[in-house]
């Protein structure tokens, strides 16, 4: 069988996969976590369009699942686990010693086993299991952000209690939403519609202190959707 490496489709993976080590690079090396973030930021964008590009190029391949969550391990798992890392030396602990850091990567361990889930389980193609890693991937790398930029300070066992949760919470059993419409009517799209108008809305209002706000109200939504249909 021939097998096609070099597609539209998969540069645009890779794409996602350097600005991920990139993303490391900046935040373990030179401490730079804005750089890290914005890095973070740009490895999302291509990890949205290298389906998209695929699917309306007609390029869509096995070769292409497989290095779409190779990419995103590193850009969405071992990249925020970084910015971590380098926050909790920033962040000095209150009790937690500094040899502690490396607990953080437990994201990355979980980030691992979420993607590799997600590409055998049939029952995601309309909503998710388990918080998506790119959703958990930028409220991490959004409290660095703020942690670095705004003179924010929390603990390291705050640090590390994020890394635990939201690792978690990734390969956990919670049914999220997606943002995937049926059609463009309001009837059947009432969540998402609701979920973008407070997230603009947050957005307007908090400024980069939205993002983990809009974060935690995914989840907080995606829950609440659990418990009323039940």
């Amino acid at each position: 069988m021939k097998i096609k490496l070099i597609t539209i489709p998969n540069l645009l993976t890779l794409s996602n996969l350097v600005c991920g080590a990139l993303a490391t690079v900046a935040a373990l090396v030179y401490g730079d976590l804005t750089w890290a973030f914005w890095l973070i930021v740009a490895a999302a964008a291509f990890d949205f369009f290298d389906g998209f590009v695929a699917r309306l190029l007609g390029q869509s391949s096995p070769i292409g699942v497989q290095l779409d969550s190779l990419a995103d391990d590193i850009s969405f798992g071992l990249a925020p686990s970084a910015v971590l890392y380098t926050l909790y030396g920033l962040m000095p602990g209150i009790w937690l010693p500094e040899w502690a850091a490396p607990a953080v990567f437990v994201f990355a361990a979980c980030a691992a086993l979420r993607l590799a889930k997600f590409n055998i389980d049939e029952t995601q193609h309309t909503e998710f299991c388990g918080l998506p890693t790119p959703a958990a991937t930028l409220f991490c790398v959004s409290v660095g952000l703020l942690c670095q930029t705004r003179d924010i300070a929390i603990p390291g066992e705050a640090v590390v209690g994020i890394a635990v949760v939201f690792a978690l919470l990734m390969v956990s059993n919670i049914r999220m939403f997606a943002l995937k419409f049926q059609g463009f009517g309001w009837r059947g799209n009432e969540l998402r519609y609701s979920f973008l108008a407070a997230s603009a809305l947050l957005l307007a209002l908090l400024g980069s202190f939205a993002i983990p706000a809009i974060i935690l109200l995914y989840i907080a939504l995606s829950i609440g959707r659990n418990i009323a249909t039940r």
